[in-house]
């Protein structure tokens, strides 16, 4: 068991205020097992709570009028159905007449759509920006300052319910402006994780540490829902204060990479072997790399294996952001059994293609880990996925089991090579051979990729609000063909990582020869 030296009192000011404490009331240095712990646990709840706040919007859509009796606060389309029917002249009489947040709910539900694809289009593009910005200053302050900003702008949509702000553009602005500050997250932790973690076993702890995007996910609705009886605004503010507070923790106890707290690499990260018939990625690079300067944007792009993944995540990340925001609508909107569900019940539904989604994380980091091939997996799970989605769209009408069951299934397939390249793969680039011991590369490469794919994220759900008027299976379609194209991106990657393996296994075979061994 590896560990850091005694503190030396000219390094001391480098280490986060809270690891210093540790020791000083342990009266020892931390292990680096006990520091991989703590980046494991921090980083956990910090993207936890990113997501969190990014859940809250939805829920108070459904909801900006607290105090209209006719309104169900349980359904999130009630509102769209109570004022269909009526001319906009009425609706903007109710803003003359005081009846509350009436004429600012049907701006909402008029322009819900473009607020969500204004969030993820900021969000996308501030996402190159962070991860340029992240390799060139200490992730630990930049990520204090992005979930602190996201907490100020998510707390300011809730504040406008006591100032009593009606203006939908102000509820835009700063719903893009959390959107920029939430930008900052993904590049930074998974830059922290790859600074600590080698790839022997990366793929399967974060595919594991990844599960916080679901469990994020589900706190915020469930947070924000407890909380709209007091009024909406308390759905976006506390939040908001639970994201600064989890990142001035953050600030107080993450060590960002074991040469800022002097921690020594244990035995078995030092010697463990590489894998057999890797080539695409490298084992992180263990010397020191501050002396380097940070890799350019555009340098970053000619990594080998960058555009590639890019481009498949684009494709891989329109199709579960579709469902992430289509999903509970379309269960609404088709009979199961001959029954159509509630909105809550649909709701409630959903959350199991959340369930599959963690599952597959997990078997794509321990698959890719176990095969070494990053690239045979992913492309593997996104050709998988087109016959789940055939299937889900074409029998999943036909009994409750089976829709639960081939929505797991979808679910594992669809978000399984979403988390292996967001985590494990952007790791793995980011720490190329081509970049020669520089490990400044992590942020950057981290933010192309999610970047890149967060503009599909982008266009997916925008695409099936326009196509769903026509078909559904017009929109299940579309995402078979983007889960296709997704596939066929890695090919080059693929062939190349198949023949490293056979060439692999005729050197073994060859060593093991008569011939070889006279």
């Amino acid at each position: 068991m590896g560990s850091i030296a005694e503190p030396a009192p000219e390094v001391n000011y480098s280490k986060p205020l809270g690891i210093r404490f540790i020791e000083y009331i342990k009266r020892s240095a931390i292990s680096y097992k006990t520091h991989q712990a703590i980046v494991l646990i921090v980083t956990f709840f910090a993207y936890l709570t990113y997501h969190a706040t990014r859940k809250t919007t939805s829920v108070v859509k459904s909801a900006l009028d607290p105090q209209s009796p006719d309104l169900d606060l349980k359904s999130p389309f009630s509102w769209r159905r109570a004022y269909s029917h009526k001319p906009l002249e009425s609706t903007r009489n109710s803003w003359v007449l005081g009846a509350g947040w009436r004429h600012l709910m049907v701006l909402m539900e008029q322009h819900c759509l473009e607020l969500d694809v204004a969030f993820l289009f900021v969000y996308a593009v501030g996402m190159f920006f962070s991860g340029h910005a992240g390799d060139r200053m200490d992730l630990r302050i930049f990520l204090t300052i992005g979930m602190v900003g996201t907490g100020l702008f998510t707390a300011l949509f809730g504040i406008g319910y006591w100032a009593n702000v009606h203006l939908f553009y102000y509820y835009l602005i700063v719903q893009m402006l959390a959107g920029l500050f939430q930008s900052t997250g993904w590049p930074s932790v998974v830059a922290v994780i790859g600074n600590w973690f080698g790839k022997k076993k990366r793929g399967l702890i974060m595919g594991i540490w990844n599960a916080h995007t679901s469990l994020g996910n589900i706190t915020g609705s469930v947070v924000a829902s407890i909380l709209l009886k007091y009024g909406w605004g308390w759905s976006m503010v506390v939040p908001g204060l639970g994201i600064a507070f989890v990142g001035i923790v953050l600030f107080l106890f993450l060590p960002v990479s074991p040469e800022s707290v002097g921690a020594s690499m244990d035995d078995d990260e030092l010697l463990s072997p590489r894998k057999e018939g890797e080539e695409v990625t490298e084992p992180l690079l263990r010397t020191k790399s501050d002396d380097k300067d940070a890799v350019g944007f555009l340098e970053a792009w000619r990594i080998p294996g960058v555009a590639p993944f890019a481009l498949c995540l684009f494709f891989a990340k329109l199709v579960a952001y579709t469902f992430l925001y289509w999903l509970p609508f379309y269960i609404s909107h088709t009979a199961i059994e001959g029954r159509y569900l509630s909105n809550e019940e649909s709701g409630n539904l959903s959350t199991l293609f959340d369930v599959g989604g963690v599952v597959g994380g997990i078997l794509a980091g321990h698959i890719s880990d176990r095969l070494g091939a990053r690239a045979i997996t992913a492309a593997s799970f996104m050709y998988c996925a087109i016959p789940a989605l055939f299937f889900y769209r074409s029998y999943g009408h036909v009994s409750m089991t089976l829709n639960i069951i081939l929505m797991l299934i979808t679910g594992m397939f669809v978000n399984g090579p979403y988390a292996l390249i967001t985590t494990a793969v952007s790791a793995d680039l980011g720490t190329h051979s081509s970049l020669k011991g520089n490990s400044k590369a992590l942020a950057t490469v981290t933010a192309i990729i999610d970047g890149t794919g967060s503009i599909g994220a982008a266009i997916g759900p925008l695409l099936t609000g326009y196509i769903s008027t026509k078909s559904w299976s017009a929109v299940f379609t579309m995402l078979m063909g983007a889960a296709l194209i997704a596939g066929l991106l890695l090919t080059r990657l693929v062939v190349a990582e198949v023949a490293a393996k056979i060439q692999g296994l005729s050197e073994l075979t060859r060593s093991r020869s008569p011939e070889t061994e006279v």
